[in-house]
């Protein structure tokens, strides 16, 4: 049996979780201090590919990076094609898994006592080292529970990955891709192996995030025995 599937699955969730870590908690962070009027219309562009149908999404990223898209075209200045291609994968499963290392980041965020950045400020530090010195340690638990749950939306991705990615071997054959082609060619033993592989991961990701969440509740309950028993 080939296992290319599955490396290829683990290394474009690992990218794209890194990829979605930075650019979550920075669009969190400037969602939180942002108070225009499109806040909302924002806000809701951030979160739209968690509701959109992944083929959507996919279909939406073709005519962004084909090759008639303008970044296509420049691309292909240097003879570079991003469909059908690992970068492509990734950027797919970037795009889907966004919206959950946002909202977990930007929840997070707005559960910080506002009361100590607001004594930060008044001592002189900028917004910036507040938000390295303060909010991200104060978040962590979140923020670490939004890559976790990002891991897992990248690993499990198919319609879009499909559709920008193809299903190459070796290449771009992801493990929900494989278990589609396997089922589609009537190869269920191969079917059910894949599958058993990615609900054990699944429920592996999602066990860790239950203790991670437990114990962050009940380091909170401490924190607050201890301060109800001060004078």
């Amino acid at each position: 049996m080939d296992y290319a599937p599955l490396f290829i699955s683990l290394k474009t969730a690992m990218t794209a979780t890194v990829i979605t870590f930075i650019f979550g908690i920075f669009a969190a962070w400037f969602m939180c201090r942002y108070d225009g009027k499109l806040k909302s219309l924002i806000d809701s562009v951030f979160l739209l590919p968690m509701v959109l149908p992944p083929t959507v999404v996919g279909f939406i990223l073709l005519i962004a990076i084909g090759r008639n898209s303008p970044v296509g075209k420049f691309l292909s200045l240097f003879d570079l094609n991003l469909i059908f291609t690992w970068p492509a994968l990734v950027l797919a499963a970037s795009v889907v898994a966004f919206p959950l290392m946002y909202k977990t980041s930007k929840a997070a965020f707005e559960q910080i006592d506002r009361d100590i950045l607001d004594v930060a400020r008044t001592l002189g530090a900028g917004e910036f080292k507040i938000f390295i010195k303060l909010m991200i340690p104060n978040a962590l638990p979140g923020i670490l529970a939004g890559a976790v749950l990002s891991f897992a939306r990248a690993l499990g991705e198919f319609g879009a990955t499909l559709m920008v990615g193809g299903s190459i071997p070796g290449r771009t054959l992801t493990v929900p891709v494989a278990i589609f082609f396997a089922s589609e060619s009537g190869n269920t033993k191969e079917a059910l192996i894949w599958v058993a592989v990615i609900f054990s991961i699944s429920l592996f990701i999602m066990t860790l995030i239950n203790n991670n969440e437990g114990k962050s509740m009940g380091n909170y309950d401490k924190r607050k025995e201890l301060a109800e028993d001060e004078p």
